[in-house]
């Protein structure tokens, strides 16, 4: 029987030990903090959890359009939404730990190393575990990035892992870094009712994103009362007597009672002993992996953020499946970044797969491009829906669907029939073939697929 060690017990780590004990092998999973790592504890499921109130606040602040008269002192109790917040945290986490019972895996509590591609030491509140091993997958994750200028305290300055302590909203909060985190924390606090400053080094929101679904969210952002700073670089943050200041490089500088760092992630992969076992990390400390989560270790993989391949918890997941799959003698499909969808949870959420906008101009491929405002939606109109679109990329000629977007309530909902459609090499007329809701929002998807209709 083949032993497993996996060192980390987020999706890539705990996803990779489901496999690997369906597949037969003897499972040890090593986690420091608690299972489901940063996911599940600190990172997604507590932002989403936070999100889900403030994009419930924001449907109650449009109710008005709907005829529904909503008392104007509705508000959220952060006390009380934090709380959930860890609750349902601790109880995902609960979960993940009884589905690894069950399927007889082997959990430790502590903080392992290697010694050799065949040991790993673990080092627990009972001593030091010694763990002989057949092969190694490192899920260890990443951390937020700070500043040595602006260093969180955990109660006015604040990384994204901290921000749950907060027992009363914010009055202005200052949100630092325009990427995917900060724009969805700023999002969310808006919602909830703060004040918000977006403060972004470059000359828009989301510089990652569709630029279009990033000229949406932008003009949702200060159409809602939110102040978004860009081409504004932070050079430091200092804490108040009562509040906090953001001096920026050209000198301007920022009041307000909290700020929240989103600088980005460093990954988790110093004092494992990669040094002494010779696995390869790139300049930022990621470790290097092929499409099948090899290192350059025989018997060494690694899943996850700290790869740095695409920080999602779903490509996490994958990375993990795939290579207990490789190690173990099953059927193995190399990590596709091309067909993977991934969400923005602003208020509305950009969704994206395959192909971007960006990759299709850069490229030599003739790609035909349909967008279709969701203001022209008959159940957006009925939902009071204004901001929004669906945009499809398809090969000129083939119709073959390489690529979409979708901009609206539940993106992440929507953009499953894309992402089939892009998975299965499906052609514009057999999206738009396939029957939807009428009225629907995935009528847009149809729609726009129509408009892209091959002309035999």
């Amino acid at each position: 029987m083949t032993h497993v060690t996996i060192i980390g017990g987020g999706p890539g780590g705990y996803e990779a030990a489901l496999v690997a004990s369906r597949l037969g092998a003897e499972v040890t999973l090593v986690e420091r903090e608690g299972l489901g790592g940063s996911t599940v504890l600190t990172d997604c499921v507590p932002s989403k959890t936070l999100i889900a109130t403030s994009d419930l606040l924001t449907e109650v602040g449009t109710a008005g359009e709907l005829g529904v008269e909503v008392p104007k002192a509705v508000r959220a109790d952060l006390a009380a939404v934090n709380a959930r917040v860890l609750r349902l945290a601790q109880a995902q986490s609960t979960d993940i730990a009884h589905r690894l019972t069950i399927n007889n895996i082997a959990m430790i509590a502590g903080t392992a190393t290697i010694e050799s591609a065949a040991v790993v030491v673990a080092d627990t509140a009972d001593g030091t575990v010694r763990i002989d091993t057949d092969a190694i997958l490192l899920a260890t994750g990443a951390h937020p990035r700070v500043s040595p200028t602006a260093q969180p305290d955990g109660e006015r300055i604040l990384t994204w892992e901290q921000v749950y302590s907060l027992r009363a909203l914010p009055e202005h909060m200052i949100v630092v870094g325009s990427g995917v985190t900060g724009a969805e924390f700023a999002s969310a606090y808006n919602g909830l009712g703060a004040a918000v400053t977006l403060v972004s080094s470059r000359d828009r929101v989301l510089p990652g994103e569709d630029l279009d679904a990033a000229n949406v969210i932008e003009d949702v952002f200060t159409r809602r009362g939110m102040t978004v700073m860009g081409n504004s670089r932070m050079e430091s943050v200092e804490r108040l007597s009562e509040g906090v200041r953001v001096t920026l490089t050209d000198g301007r500088t920022v009041d307000g009672s909290h700020c929240l760092l989103a600088l980005g992630s460093i990954p988790n992969t110093q004092g494992l002993g990669l040094d002494a076992v010779g696995v390869d990390l790139n300049d930022a400390g990621f470790v290097d992996v092929d499409r099948v989560s090899r290192t350059n270790v025989r018997g060494i993989y690694a899943a996850g953020d700290c790869t740095g391949i695409l920080m999602l918890a779903s490509v996490a997941a994958q990375q993990g499946r795939i290579a207990m799959s490789h190690l173990l003698g099953d059927a193995v499909h190399p990590l596709e970044l091309g067909k993977v969808s991934s969400n923005v949870f602003t208020s509305p959420e950009i969704a994206t797969v395959g192909l971007s906008q960006k990759q299709v101009e850069e490229s030599e491929l003739q790609i035909d491009v349909a967008m279709l405002p969701l203001a022209s939606n008959p159940r957006a109109k009925m939902q009071g829906v204004h901001d929004g679109f669906v945009k499809l990329f398809a090969r000129t000629g083939m119709g073959t669907v390489v690529g979409g977007v979708v901009v609206g309530p539940k993106a992440s909902e929507l953009i499953h029939a894309l992402s089939l459609a892009v998975s299965n090499h499906l052609t514009v007329d057999q999206v738009a073939d396939a029957f939807t809701i009428y009225p629907s929002l995935s009528g847009s998807v149809a729609e726009a697929a129509r408009r892209l209709h091959r002309l035999d």
